[in-house]
């Protein structure tokens, strides 16, 4: 099968990401393989090819937001038939034992398998996956348009959560990615008031054209207090930005897998009267199963741009140089 994967992690530049023919993978017991129509790029995907995640094996094939036609089962597949329509997520593998898996809070797992890092994704024609992990998609999605749903919307359905921003309050969301522009949407449905703090002129455009209430410069002070925030953008000199602008009481999340350095912080400028920051790791299956119906409801759409299956890395050169507005999506199959 065709497929792209990271030979040697370094800066973009170096071309880490290379494109060649690996061996189809076969379904194990309690497997379902999928042909893969369209697979998203995640900023994941560019932590891993860079080195800022480590490789958790040799030329990992990345792509976590992955939505295909299942084409192949293993023994024992119930839940699963041939020609359905299934997405492939982030979270794989949960060992189900550990003190956060008994208490429900697999995210948190101590020994998690994670697609595109421990096993193969999506920048391939054919991906594998234990069924208890997969999606049922509806027969009708549109590949293109709901493989992100499957890591920045889920992602961004967690960080949300975790924020608790109040009903009617104000939320700031800083740096405006694929993520980030479809929080936006779901905070507004619920009635929220939107302010987006990104240094990408085109974000911030962007962020205008859904509606939020304001979109300024990412060091720049929102028009008001902010009941929550989320921090989307790997930048950790933004965290004392976003707690300053915090109303008391007023939780930040951030939602990144890797961040750079956090400065120091002034307790009484950006933690007293109960100011919170919390971490955001992977989500649950659960978080995913409910964003996906809600997104359904609210009728969220990315903003995408798609790029052919050969072009891959050329999507990952330009997410590194922000030159992706939304969201970028792999055409894996040639009729995806």
């Amino acid at each position: 099968m065709r497929a792209w994967w990271v030979e040697s992690p370094g800066p973009i530049a170096s071309r880490p990401l290379v494109r060649g023919t690996r061996a189809e993978p076969s379904p194990a017991a309690g497997e379902i393989r999928v042909r893969v129509l369209a697979c998203g790029v995640c900023r994941t995907d560019l932590h891993l090819a860079e080195g800022d995640l480590v490789p958790r094996r040799a030329a990992a094939i990345p792509g976590h937001e992955i939505v295909g036609e299942v084409d192949a089962v293993g023994a024992g597949v119930t839940e699963f038939q041939l020609g359905d329509l299934a997405g492939i997520a982030w979270l794989r593998h949960t060992c189900g034992c550990c003190r956060q898996c008994r208490r429900g809070a697999e995210n948190l797992c101590a020994r998690p398998r994670f697609t595109g890092w421990d096993d193969d994704g999506g920048y391939a024609e054919y991906a594998v996956v234990d069924e208890r992990y997969a999606y049922h998609l509806a027969a009708d999605s549109d590949p293109v348009t709901t493989a992100p749903l499957l890591c920045a919307g889920i992602i961004g359905y967690r960080a949300f959560r975790v924020a608790d921003a109040p009903p009617a309050g104000a939320l700031g969301i800083y740096g405006f990615g694929a993520s980030a522009h479809l929080t936006a949407q779901l905070a507004m449905h619920q009635g929220l008031r939107v302010h987006v703090l990104t240094r990408s002129l085109d974000a911030q455009k962007l962020a205008l054209d859904l509606g939020v209430v304001s979109a300024a410069g990412a060091q720049d002070s929102p028009p008001e207090p902010l009941d929550a925030a989320i921090l989307f953008a790997p930048a950790g000199e933004l965290v004392p930005t976003a707690l300053a602008s915090l109303a008391p009481g007023g939780t930040l999340a951030i939602a990144g897998i890797h961040l750079s350095d956090i400065p120091a912080l002034n307790y009484q400028q950006h933690l007293f009267q109960e100011r919170s920051v919390r971490s955001v790791t992977a989500n649950t299956r659960r978080d995913g199963e409910e964003f996906l119906q809600l997104a359904a409801q609210v009728g969220l759409r990315p903003s995408v741009t798609t790029y052919p299956f050969a072009r891959a890395a050329e999507a990952l050169a330009h997410l590194a140089t922000d030159r992706v507005n939304g969201v970028a999506v792999l055409r894996v199959a040639s009729d995806a």
